[in-house]
C-alpha cells in the first residue's frame, strides 16, 4: 500500500499586471540567459523560446519597468552585445530571493491544509480566472502629467519618462469613470495596426503623438511586417505595416523613424 501525501502547492513567483505577466519564471530565465550569453539569440535558445518571443518579452519588460532591464544599444540585428542593466541584475536577484520565500510559504500552507485537496483545487481555479490579457501589442505605464478638458473630450497626457509623453483623447464619461488626477498611474494600450511610420522629419500630421526612435527589428510576414522602434530611454513601440510600405520607406535596422499615433487610438486603463 502506497502512503498518500497531501497535495503540495508548487509555484513560481509571478509579477502580474491585470493585462498580463510582467515578470515570471520564463522571463527571469531569459534575463539570466542574457546575462550569461550576452546575446538575445543565444539566450532564446537556452530558455528555450523563439527569437521573436524573446525580443517581445524584452520590449514589454523595458516598456513597463521604471528603468530598462536590458540594454540592447550595442550589437547587431541578432542581439550581439545585449546585456542586463544594473537595475535588471537587481531585479533578477530580488525575484530569486522572493521566490525562495514564496515557496516556503506555499510549503507551510500545504501542511496546514493537510487533506484539504479540494481547497487547493478551488484556489488554483480562482487564480487562473483572475488573469486578464490584451491583444494590444504596445503597452505603457506612467503617471498623468496633464489634463486638458474640452467641451466633449478630455486630453490626457502620460509621462512615460523624462523625454517621452503619450497623449490620449477620451470622453468626459471615461475620464470620470477612471477618476483621473495629476500623478495617478495609468496604463496605456496601442494596437500595432494603429501606429503609422514616417521617416521624413519635415512631414507634418494632425496626430498628437510623434515618437522618434531607431528601427531595432523588422519581422517580415507573408503580407505585413512587424517593425519595432527603439525609443530613447529604453522603451519601444511596434507597428504593423505592409511589405510594400517597408520597401517604399526604405525601412531597415538603425534608420531614424517616427511612430505616429493618434490620441484617439490610445486606450487608457487603471487597476486600482
Amino acid at each position: 500500500m502506497v502512503d498518500s501525501k497531501p497535495p503540495r502547492l508548487v509555484g513560481k513567483l509571478a509579477v502580474e499586471t491585470e493585462f498580463g505577466n510582467f515578470l515570471g519564471d520564463t522571463r527571469i530565465r531569459l534575463l539570466e540567459a542574457i546575462a550569461s550569453h550576452g546575446s538575445i539569440s543565444q539566450a532564446a535558445k537556452a530558455v528555450p523560446i523563439s527569437y521573436k518571443a524573446a525580443w517581445d518579452a524584452v520590449d514589454a519588460m523595458n516598456n513597463l519597468a521604471e528603468q530598462p532591464l536590458v540594454d540592447s544599444s550595442v550589437g547587431g540585428r541578432h542581439g550581439g552585445g545585449t546585456q542586463l542593466t544594473d537595475y535588471g541584475r537587481r531585479v533578477v536577484a530580488m525575484y530569486r530571493a522572493m521566490e525562495r520565500e514564496y515557496q516556503s510559504s506555499l510549503d507551510r500552507l500545504s501542511e496546514t491544509l493537510g487533506e484539504g485537496s479540494g481547497e487547493i483545487g478551488r484556489f488554483t481555479g480562482l487564480m487562473r480566472r483572475m488573469t486578464m490579457r490584451t491583444s494590444a501589442r504596445n503597452q505603457f505605464v506612467g503617471p498623468v502629467s496633464a489634463l486638458r478638458e474640452g467641451a466633449v473630450n478630455f486630453e490626457v497626457c502620460l509621462r512615460l519618462d523624462p523625454r517621452i509623453e503619450l497623449t490620449a483623447m477620451i470622453t468626459r464619461e471615461s475620464a470620470e469613470s477612471l477618476e483621473l488626477a495629476i500623478g495617478k498611474e495609468m496604463h496605456a494600450f496601442v494596437k500595432a495596426q494603429a501606429v503609422i511610420l514616417l521617416t521624413d522629419p519635415n512631414v507634418r500630421t494632425s496626430a498628437r503623438n510623434h515618437l522618434w526612435g531607431e528601427i531595432a527589428r523588422i519581422h517580415d510576414g507573408a503580407v505585413n511586417s512587424e517593425v519595432t522602434l527603439a525609443l530613447p530611454g529604453g522603451r519601444s513601440v511596434t507597428a504593423i505595416v505592409t511589405l510594400d510600405s517597408v520597401q517604399a520607406l526604405g525601412l531597415k535596422p538603425g534608420l531614424a523613424t517616427c511612430a505616429v499615433i493618434k490620441a484617439s487610438d490610445v486606450i487608457l486603463a487603471t487597476f486600482d
